[in-house]
């Protein structure tokens, strides 16, 4: 990070973060704000490209609405298109997932894709407003879309999930064995000592061997995630954290990490719930590795550790 980059970040963290995690306060996307945060901003790509690729940034929810879902899509519109890595198309149509639609894109991106909680099935949230299917129709229309998600992957498409985007098909074991994880609760928005799983992973190269700290919701995740069957990058301890209502049995809890899924690539972060994180400059990159990563520009250790961190 160059000096000026590093003192516009203190400055952004002195303006935007308050001392009670709880104080943070929602604020609206403008430009300004979006030309401070280009001046934070990675100027080229890490692995340098001559392909285009096309991203989707899908940005609906049914359930609980992140303030920072307006913000997060200009921030990764923001990463793919300055540097040339991707172009991008915005979309909250879950015609998206149709197999033509899928044709048209390299890589997709979650982007706090919140359902409703009681079936934690984003597909089926927007089909039951459909009064011409019955509940039986529109299960299995769901069941068509996520499965049509499960394929484009598998067969060489990128995915992105990025805070609330683990959400998704949350019910769905299948989803979870692709990504890696469903979310599981989180307790009440405080700092966050993150830190790295291994500090010479290519991936986490932006944070130049040293963890970092923001405000935010501690994600756990549960299913698929006890099986490890990915290459996690960065996690927080348990026991640092206030309110959990009860004893976290592994204290090391991964919240980013990579894995393959057939001859596609996925990468799930849990930072960031506000967008105040983003004037670090260090988690632009990161996350804009990770675009690189899911599009196949980026090659990296992602074998799965397959046990639970010690």
């Amino acid at each position: 990070m160059n000096n000026n980059k590093f003192l516009l970040f203190l400055l952004c963290s002195l303006l935007l973060i308050k001392s009670n995690a709880q104080d943070l306060q929602a604020f609206e996307l403008t430009d300004s704000w979006l030309d401070t945060i280009a001046s934070l901003a990675p100027e080229k790509p890490t692995v340098a490209t001559n392909e285009r690729k096309r991203i989707l940034i899908f940005s609906l929810h049914t359930g609980y609405n992140h303030w920072v879902i307006p913000h997060t899509e200009a921030v990764m519109k923001l990463l793919a298109t300055r540097t040339g890595i991707a172009e991008c198309t915005t979309s909250m149509d879950i015609a998206s997932f149709e197999k033509a639609s899928l044709k048209n894109y390299d890589a997709i991106i979650m982007n706090n894709t919140c359902p409703e909680r009681d079936h934690r099935n984003l597909f089926y949230d927007v089909l039951k407003a459909d009064s011409t299917l019955t509940e039986a129709m529109r299960f299995d229309k769901a069941q068509q879309l996520e499965n049509n998600l499960m394929e484009f992957v598998r067969k060489g498409g990128g995915l992105m999930l990025l805070h609330g985007g683990a959400t998704v098909q949350n019910n769905s074991r299948q989803f979870s064995e692709m990504t890696g994880g469903s979310f599981d609760f989180h307790p009440k928005q405080q700092m966050i000592q993150v830190k790295l799983v291994d500090p010479a992973h290519p991936l986490v190269q932006a944070f130049k061997g040293k963890g970092f700290e923001h405000i935010d919701e501690p994600y756990f995740y549960k299913n698929a995630y006890d099986s490890y069957n990915f290459r996690p990058l960065l996690y927080m301890e348990a026991d640092e954290l206030e309110g959990l209502d009860h004893k976290i049995a592994v204290n090391k809890r991964y919240l980013a990490w990579i894995k393959r899924f057939g001859k596609g690539r996925i990468f799930q972060a849990a930072p960031s719930h506000n967008a105040q994180s983003y004037s670090n400059p260090a988690l632009l990159q990161f996350f804009q590795d990770g675009m690189q990563y899911v599009l196949g520009q980026l090659d990296c250790d992602d074998s799965p550790v397959g046990k639970a961190p010690q």
